[in-house]
């Protein structure tokens, strides 16, 4: 009976552990920002996000399993009154999240020593292959600009690219273990949300070029100012190698600042008379046409790409593409072939309606380039919405701002979870829009009803952002 009972508690506990551990999961196993989501009772609920069983999530889990069972053990045989056996094992249950921080510390020294194994094998692996490496960092544009970049290079180059947003260390450094083989160039993204982070990844890499693309308040609630995140992009210029090369992508103040006081090889773009830069700009709902004028030489450019963001990061692609020597009739082929990536303003077309899916971007600037481009569509536009996070102390007006730019654009609005859907409402009212065409969804199935409800043929809806589990 008493194995029964152990087996029984640890079975319910596995259950209920679930979405704490989901919860630490998507929170980057950052202790800190998990303990926050749990003070906020922003649980990962919901199927959006799944638990992604790495090596890392399946030793965590064999430690945390182990001490509750060990608890329940103890609890089981050392307390024989039936009701201090339950209030124990009330009390492992709600101290579910302390077990989950318990175990991060056990396990911290270890997880330390086996990054820093494979952090060293990635340098080894880097510092023996002869290849151009090519690092990119910036607030947004980041993923865009580097698969761009790889289209044009790939005309005369092997190319390899950290996939995905994989722009951490680790995931740079898995990048160059399982990715990197005979190639002759590697892209790194480099993402970051403290200062200090490009430089760690400046100096895995030690890339020869770089590509400094727009700046910025992105992860302003962990950098705080824009001075952080400004002196944080500008590790990569001042990390690499000597001798190489810089590309600004002039279209923000700071990237221009940065710019400015960078004293080695560098080229500006999307400034007028800049290196390369976009002229006579048609944006259309099939896509972008545009004069290229790249060191004094005029391209005409054609892709399916929407929206200025996405031209001024092909601007800055091609300056890059031109240095390392693709031919500017390679460019534009390149260009020519580009398809939107998924999720990051990619239309989908059907017989009854037309579907804009932004669903990756999380940003203030690529959220109002998917409003100007819903702005080029015909037809009743509709945009289903949760807001922008992580905006620190703008959080509010920054969505409030956001609410009345949909107003000026959108027929019916749909705001999807509760983190910001009085900013978002009263940022659409105070642009005069029908409160009555404002919509509430809590989960995927009733957005889908209201969808339903809505749509006529050759409506246009717009899915701007998605939030994970933890935010509702």
């Amino acid at each position: 009976m008493l194995y029964v009972n152990i087996c029984i508690c640890e079975l319910v506990f596995i259950v209920w552990s679930y979405l704490f551990v989901k919860t630490y999961q998507l929170d980057g196993y950052d202790i800190k920002k998990f303990f926050n989501h749990i003070f906020e009772f922003k649980l990962a609920l919901g199927d959006k996000n799944k638990l992604v069983f790495t090596k890392r999530l399946i030793r965590f889990l064999v430690l945390y399993l182990l001490i509750a069972l060990a608890l329940f053990i103890l609890i089981n045989v050392f307390i024989s009154n039936i009701y201090l056996v339950l209030l124990n094992s009330i009390v492992v249950f709600l101290f579910c999240p302390v077990l989950i921080a318990v175990t991060n510390y056990i396990l911290m020294p270890f997880e330390q020593l086996i990054k820093k194994y494979y952090i060293k094998k990635a340098k080894r692996k880097l510092g023996k292959l002869d290849i151009i490496k090519i690092g990119i960092t910036g607030s947004f544009g980041k993923t865009s600009t580097k698969n761009i970049l790889a289209s044009i290079l790939e005309k005369e180059y092997k190319v390899c690219t950290t996939p995905k947003n994989f722009n951490t260390e680790m995931g740079v450094t898995r990048a160059i273990l399982e990715n990197l083989d005979d190639h002759d160039v590697f892209i790194a993204e480099m993402g970051a949300k403290h200062v200090g982070d490009i430089e760690t990844l400046a100096k895995l890499v030690k890339p020869r070029y770089a590509i400094i693309t727009t700046i910025g308040n992105q992860h302003i609630e962990t950098f705080k100012t824009l001075k952080n995140i400004e002196e944080t992009k500008n590790e990569l210029p001042l990390n690499i190698e000597k001798g190489g090369t810089v590309v600004f992508n002039g279209d923000s103040k700071s990237t221009l600042k940065l710019y400015k006081a960078f004293k080695g090889n560098k080229y500006l773009t999307n400034q007028p008379n800049s290196f390369a830069y976009a002229e006579n700009i048609c944006i259309d709902e099939n896509g972008s046409r545009f004069d290229l004028v790249l060191d004094g030489n005029r391209l005409s450019i054609s892709t399916k790409l929407l929206g200025q963001c996405n031209i001024n990061n092909i601007v800055t692609s091609s300056a890059m593409g031109y240095i390392l020597g693709i031919s500017k009739d390679d460019i534009v082929s390149a260009i020519k072939k580009l398809s939107p990536p998924s999720h990051r303003l990619e239309v989908i077309k059907n017989n009854y309606a037309t579907i804009i899916d932004d669903s990756y971007n999380s940003n203030v600037v690529g959220s109002q380039e998917a409003l100007e481009v819903l702005s080029k569509f015909k037809g009743t536009k509709i945009v289903v919405t949760p807001g922008l996070v992580e905006m620190g102390q703008e959080q509010s007006n920054v969505n409030f701002k956001l609410g009345g730019l949909i107003a000026d654009v959108a027929d019916y609005i749909i705001i999807m979870n509760d983190v910001n859907k009085n900013y978002l409402f009263s940022g659409a009212i105070s642009h005069n829009f029908d409160k009555n065409k404002i919509y509430f969804a809590s989960t995927r199935k009733r957005q889908k009803e209201i969808l339903q409800l809505l749509m006529i043929k050759g409506c246009v809806i717009l899915f701007e952002n998605d939030l994970p589990d933890n935010y509702k």
